[in-house]
């Protein structure tokens, strides 16, 4: 076996390896050449080399996100590091395991003008579970560190930094190890027992209980407790695309309900018992209702940490969803109640108006949702972009099948190309990617990647711009709009699709569009890219228009 002759290189090799953490994904440079030399001779490890830092970190995360064990990010000193933030952002708040290991400078070249040096250490404080500094030798002390960042990146669900300086020669390597790191085996903390009856006793004289799930993992709450909650008279249970929960009388389609209702309707929906479980909510118009029509009671169910995010959180049941309702519904009695009818009556009457509407618009990005959705493959990973592509797929119904994820930490555009391409790689499922050209064309080093699985398919819908910004207040048809808020450009991804190798379709109308989606799923011999075509100014009416039909 190959080692790296720097001993601390080598605690964190047999740390590592120790720990089963296999996946390391590593962008090249010098000063992490101890860790590259490390994990590519070692056959343990599986190795992914992904040149920009930014498109990397994401690429991890789309693993990880998979995988549910932490995945490793590795660069060299100095700004590459940097370039890891937005990627550990999200980790965090979306609890996703991430272990960036950075190799640095000696502490005394910091400062001092030498190349390639910043203050490496602690600089992603404000969002890391732990900060492993450690020093330029192998020592008990610095074996400590480098495990308990991981241990807190398993059972957190989060990302660590480990910060690691070698001192040139840097390549040298040798046949022996010179280490022999004391593993250590940490004790999980029990989770500690709540009494239920009190809240119980609240839910049994409540006739109006509304359940608003988030970001889920699929199958990860049993379908039994969904099903009692679904079947009580007295809840409404609104999920989101993102929550991978189904029922026919959930209702998935939260703007498409409430955006409508007049003054009356939002005090007759006003909840009296409010409970959440799962990560970020996408609808803005949820989160304003419920922050002008409060709940008496607010509760969040998650075993790690609870957002205030309505300004009313009363209790955070610190469990999971499961153990919550295993002891929950033990101690609770149906009470009469026509809240779930009368939120069953509307969704029906929204359904039948949408479907006029739908039936009479133009080919547009609306258009194109209602076609796409119905069409994605049975048993498949859906992996939707943010802005406008997750807001249109909140809209439609999608088959329960289709697991579905979308970077909704931080609701940023920057990465979800290569989230998605790393999810790809982390499943054995086929995986569809639905973008904006914004984050598209944003994030399209995502494709400088070797390793992206042949029925990993695009769909990027090209609007000409940013076009969220054409529904949000303010927007004005002026020079400073367009340039600066829409950033409005005539790119197209075909040269692209054909530099990184992957078929490349086209669609501008409804019968192109239906014809090219039977193509795209129907070819697995390599990447597709399927550039759907949309009227920049059109787009924006068509939407605003189907909430005012919605009536």
């Amino acid at each position: 076996m190959i080692y790296p002759k720097i001993p601390l290189a080598q605690s964190i090799l047999e740390i590592l390896r120790a720990k089963n953490i296999s996946n390391i994904v590593i962008s090249p440079g010098s000063r992490n050449a101890p860790l590259t030399i490390g994990f590519g001779n070692d056959p343990f490890f599986n190795c992914y080399s992904v040149a920009d830092e930014r498109s990397a970190a994401f690429f991890a995360l789309g693993i990880a996100q998979q995988t549910k064990k932490p995945v490793v990010v590795v660069c060299t000193s100095g700004s590459a590091l940097l370039n890891y933030y937005p990627a550990f952002a999200e980790a965090f708040y979306s609890q996703i395991p991430l272990i960036v290991i950075s190799a640095d400078r000696p502490q005394s070249k910091i400062d001092i003008g030498d190349g390639q040096t910043i203050r490496q250490e602690n600089v992603f404080a404000n969002h890391s579970l732990f900060n492993a500094n450690l020093t330029q030798e192998a020592s008990v002390n610095n074996d400590n560190l480098i495990q308990e960042a991981i241990y807190m990146a398993f059972t957190k669900k989060g990302p660590v930094h480990i910060n690691a300086p070698f001192e040139e020669p840097l390549y040298e390597t040798t046949s022996e190890l010179s280490v022999n790191p004391n593993i250590i085996s940490f004790e999980s903390n029990a989770i500690a027992s709540e009494d239920l009856k009190p809240f119980a006793n609240l839910w049994n004289t409540s006739k109006k209980k509304l359940v608003l799930v988030g970001v889920n993992e699929p199958n990860a709450v049993e379908q039994g407790y969904m099903d009692e909650l679904a079947n009580d008279p007295s809840v409404v249970v609104l999920i989101e695309t993102t929550s991978n929960l189904h029922h026919s009388k959930f209702i998935n389609t939260i703007d498409s309900i409430i955006t409508p209702f007049t003054e009356k309707d939002f005090i007759d929906f006003q909840p009296e018992i409010l409970v959440t479980f799962g990560g970020m909510i996408v609808s803005k118009r949820i989160k304003a209702f419920l922050r002008k029509y409060q709940p008496n009671q607010h509760w969040h169910i998650d075993d790690l940490r609870a957002y205030d995010t309505f300004g009313c959180l009363n209790k955070h049941f610190v469990m999971t969803p499961n153990l919550f309702f295993q002891s929950f519904f033990n101690l609770t009695e149906t009470v009469a109640s026509n809240y779930n009818q009368m939120a069953q009556d509307i969704k029906a009457y929204r359904q039948k108006k949408s479907l006029e509407y739908l039936a009479k618009i133009p080919f547009t990005d609306l258009k194109v949702f209602e076609k796409v959705m119905p069409a994605l493959p049975a048993n498949s990973q859906l992996h939707i972009s943010n802005s406008s592509p997750i807001r249109y797929a909140q809209l439609f119904d999608i088959e329960k099948s289709i697991e579905v994820y979308s970077n909704r930490g931080t609701s940023g555009i920057d990465g979800s190309t290569s989230t998605a391409i790393g999810g790809a790689v982390g499943t054995t499922k086929p995986c569809v990617f639905i973008t904006g050209d914004i984050g598209f064309l944003y994030d399209s080093n995502a494709l400088w990647n070797n390793y992206i699985p042949n029925n990993f398919k695009i769909i990027l819908i090209n609007n000409g711009g940013g076009g969220i910004f054409r529904i949000l207040p303010g927007h004005k048809e002026t020079p400073v709009f367009n340039t600066f808020f829409e950033t409005s450009h005539c790119f197209t991804a075909v040269h692209l699709a054909k530099m990184y190798g992957f078929n490349y379709l086209i669609a501008s109308n409804e019968a192109t569009l239906e014809s090219s989606l039977k193509d795209l799923f129907s070819n697995d011999e390599k990447p597709t890219l399927l550039e759907v075509f949309t009227p920049t100014l059109e787009n924006d009416k068509v939407l605003l228009d189907y909430f005012k039909e919605l009536k």
